[in-house]
């Protein structure tokens, strides 16, 4: 960095920091009669939302948790989740989001290595706390979260084998509301969650006040102002990406400042999901593309109007299959990208004035890349010795960025950190591209790209061609090890109900034929194999777990 002239400053001026305090403030100026919603339980406008978030830090208080103390969550996609990231993180405490969908091992694994100090936990997760309650070695209070107080006031906890302070409802209505959030400095840790995208334990990443704080401001300005996804403080928020995932992407901060209508749905049923966005006429969502898969394949959502619901997905690729799917619904839906490191969004899919003008056949071209850098994020490719690439759209190399959210490093992980952080880029794993208009186009992760040959062939590619045969609802491809070739394709393919009777994997490889003859594709995009499977393996976020399918291919040979 240069040397620069820096302002001067009187000793009176105050330098105010961004705190996520700055966010919640916003919420009593413009509509706090809107409501905030869980599944058909529970109803509360944001007057009484800030009312709760300050009863919920004086709970804190009064249990003595310090700030710096961390604060672990086991819920469901809820109001109280909602409460914790505003309560916790203003009260100058850290909120580790526990990712209930790990193995217990893992989940113990991330509790004793964040060193949380209380955990909200629900009543469905009591019996993996009770399963390594023993190895807990930081835990000093765990307070219960419980649905059945919404249907009956006069219900009782469950029974536990070890203490608990107490349940939320009941604690929470015990303390006053008019707890005052101090200011501190903006680069105080906010919160931490624990990704296993990458080899051995789960990596704590963590995100400091002023991170957060901008994330929403782009979030902001990407979807707001440049209409990536056209989102207003007029619609109707409904995240299907579980809180516990960085953050559900983020859009519970921005929803919560612009006082959108908010819907949780709790655990994800798809009777229930489609029921709320009738009941409450959703607009907007984001999610992986196995909860789209889930929810268009839903009978319920079948017979329900969604031709105002805007989705944003994420996680994975949106191959064109799913996106054609969608759209037959009346759903809008557009490809997103970013990881757990990155707070996380990166690039989101934005059509230009001219692009929105295109036949709908050739928008999707854009629609379903990884889309425009977002505001305020700087991305580039490198080959392998580490020199830039030119942004021309054709030369490919590993995607490296940096923003002014990025996760500084993994906890407690220093030898990992600088591998994330080498040449003071954070290198995301994922290999692809950049053309003159910004515009994003992955082609693999590193470790998924297929070389077969002496030609390197992107296994989402394939995928994207297996998407569009008709009656194919899910498809995965991997490269197994070939004597001859290096590496060859093998896919797992899910069929859709109705077509599992009648639908082969010679079928669907005559279909990928069709396409080297008509000149579409190379024959080396061909899988070799095709299975027909019920599911395909999916990580704890619902991403398709390519690391899981190799393993299952390599015991079989």
């Amino acid at each position: 960095m240069i040397q620069t002239r820096l302002i001067p400053r009187t000793p009176s001026a105050y330098d105010m920091p961004l705190l996520i305090k700055s966010i919640l403030a916003q919420t009593l100026k413009y509509n706090p009669q809107r409501e905030i919603i869980y599944r058909n339980l529970f109803r509360m406008d944001y007057y009484e939302f800030n009312k709760r978030v300050k009863r919920l830090a004086s709970l804190f208080e009064s249990l003595g948790l310090k700030p710096g103390d961390v604060v672990g969550v086991m819920d469901w996609d809820s109001h109280r989740y909602l409460e914790s990231f505003f309560a916790v993180p203003c009260y100058g405490a850290i909120l580790h989001t526990i990712n209930v969908r790990l193995s217990p091992e893992q989940i113990l694994y991330t509790i004793n290595h964040a060193e949380d100090k209380i955990i909200l936990v629900h009543e469905d997760f009591l019996p993996i706390i009770e399963g390594i309650n023993e190895k807990i070695t930081t835990v000093e209070k765990y307070i219960i979260l419980s649905d059945k107080v919404y249907k009956d006031l006069t219900s009782e906890i469950s029974k536990t084998t070890f203490e608990v302070s107490g349940e939320y409802e009941q604690l929470i209505s015990e303390q006053n509301d008019t707890y005052e959030f101090q200011d501190f400095d903006e680069n105080t840790w906010a919160t931490t969650f624990y990704t296993t995208g990458t080899t051995g334990e789960p990596k704590g990443v963590y995100f400091s006040h002023r991170q957060l704080f901008m994330h929403t401001m782009s979030v902001m300005a990407y979807f707001c102002s440049y209409r990536a996804l056209p989102f207003t403080d007029e619609d109707v928020y409904m995240p299907l990406t579980p809180l516990f995932h960085v953050h559900a992407w983020g859009f519970p901060f921005v929803a919560t400042m612009l006082n959108n209508k908010q819907v949780y749905p709790g655990k994800y049923e798809p009777d229930m999901i489609a029921s709320l966005l009738a009941q409450h006429q959703v607009t907007l969502s984001h999610c992986v593309p196995t909860v789209m898969t889930m929810v268009i394949n839903c009978p319920l959502a079948k017979q329900t109007d969604l031709s105002k619901w805007k989705v944003l997905i994420g996680g994975s690729a949106l191959t064109i299959g799913l996106s054609k799917a969608a759209s037959a619904m009346g759903i809008t839906v557009s490809a997103g990208y970013g990881m757990s490191e990155t707070a996380p969004v990166l690039s989101v899919a934005h059509l230009s004035e001219e692009q929105k003008k295109l036949p709908a056949e050739e928008r999707l071209k854009y629609t379903t890349k990884a889309g425009r850098i977002s505001p305020f994020s700087e991305l580039r490719i490198v080959d392998e010795e580490g020199n830039f690439l030119p942004h021309d759209g054709k030369s490919v190399g590993e995607i490296v960025g940096r923003s002014p959210w990025m996760t500084q490093g993994y906890f407690k992980d220093p030898e990992n950190s600088e591998k994330l952080w080498g040449n003071g880029w954070l290198h995301t794993g994922d290999v692809g591209s950049i053309d003159h208009e910004y515009y994003l186009t992955i082609s693999d992760r590193v470790k998924d790209v297929i070389k077969t040959g002496g030609e390197w062939v992107s296994s989402l590619d394939i995928e994207n061609l297996l998407s569009q045969i008709e009656g194919v609802a899910e498809v995965a491809v991997v490269g197994v090890s070939d004597v001859k070739w290096g590496e060859r394709p093998y896919a797992y393919v899910v069929l859709k109900p109705e077509y599992q009777d009648y639908v082969t994997a010679d079928l669907l490889k005559e279909e990928m034929l069709k396409r080297v003859t008509s000149g579409k594709i190379n024959k080396w995009y061909v899988p070799d194999q095709i299975q027909l499977v019920k599911e395909i393996p999916k990580t704890s976020v619902g991403k398709i777990d390519k690391k899981k399918i190799r393993k299952e291919l390599a015991e079989k040979v």
